[in-house]
């Protein structure tokens, strides 16, 4: 077993584990630590935790020390330094002409590399950008390609539920999501009212997708067939939220407790129809 701890460099970013060595390390403590880009000032959010070798990438990096009131003063001062920067990039990717949008800008902790992110529809020859900017800061310059979803995770804003982004509040990192996922919520399918301020699903589809299947699992799908107190019917619809289907039969229309009705399933065999008991259901979601 190995002892670690969860270090994050920024607000809502990805945790990143790191061996505390002979320091004693708390949680919400601010420290510096050593990655594969030099030394990193960074914020302690999982406290010291023993984990598997096998639950870690190895070799673990240090937790060079414990951040002292200089250390913060200096990070502060990098951030004014790179809002600087930034609007320097903006005005030298203009005259430049180049086809990209710059969304942020950051120096290191040890002053050795100022990175700047983009999003562009493709590849961008920016060689010429790179030198001018080497010039004028006089330290190693990196641009970095990003996309949407990281642009909208820098930058933040208000999503349509008018609460602040998931992603540039607390998400680490992004899940994949699908459309099948607001199918089986039963949401509309107009892109303007499942996609985020990014243009892309928005990761809360992701919340509730395994309660809505395990509901699901429990109830009649919709097109096939019932037996109910009015005869046998045909699912129109499904409501896994109060376990509720909507059937119709003789071509009325009824909204019948799942629990309350037999499903007609066919015997590979002889294909012949056989009710068949729904069982209760387990639980019911709020």
């Amino acid at each position: 077993m190995l002892i670690v701890v969860g270090v994050r460099f920024k607000k809502a970013g990805k945790v990143y584990y790191f061996d505390p060595g002979d320091h004693v390390v708390e949680k919400r403590q601010k420290v510096i630590v050593e990655t594969a880009r030099g030394a990193e000032f960074g914020e302690v959010v999982v406290g010291p935790k023993q984990v598997g070798k096998n639950d870690v990438i190895q070799p673990l990096k240090q937790v060079v020390r414990i951040a002292t009131a200089e250390d913060e003063v200096h990070m502060e001062r990098n951030k004014q330094k790179a809002k600087e920067a930034f609007e320097v990039g903006l005005t030298k990717i203009e005259s430049h002409g180049l086809p990209m949008k710059l969304v942020d800008s950051e120096y290191t902790f040890d002053d050795s590399k100022l990175i700047f992110y983009f999003t562009a529809e493709g590849r961008v020859d920016f060689r010429e950008l790179v030198k001018d900017l080497a010039g004028i800061f006089k330290t190693r310059i990196e641009l970095r390609q990003i996309g949407v979803r990281d642009e909208a995770k820098m930058i933040g804003g208000l999503g349509p539920c008018g609460r602040p982004l998931c992603c540039s509040s607390f998400l680490g990192d992004f899940e994949p999501v699908s459309i099948r996922m607001a199918k089986e919520q039963n949401l509309s399918l107009n892109p303007t009212k499942i996609s985020g301020i990014c243009g892309r699903l928005m990761c809360c589809l992701k919340y509730e997708s395994e309660m809505y299947k395990e509901a699901k699992s429990d109830l009649p799908s919709k097109g096939s067939k019932v037996l109910t107190e009015h005869g046998e019917a045909e699912v129109i619809a499904v409501n896994p939220m109060d376990g509720t289907i909507k059937v119709n039969a003789a071509d009325d229309v009824y909204i019948i407790r799942a629990e309350d009705v037999e499903e007609i399933v066919k015997d590979k065999p002889s294909d012949s129809k056989k009710p068949k008991r729904r069982n209760k259901r387990r639980s019911k979601p709020q």
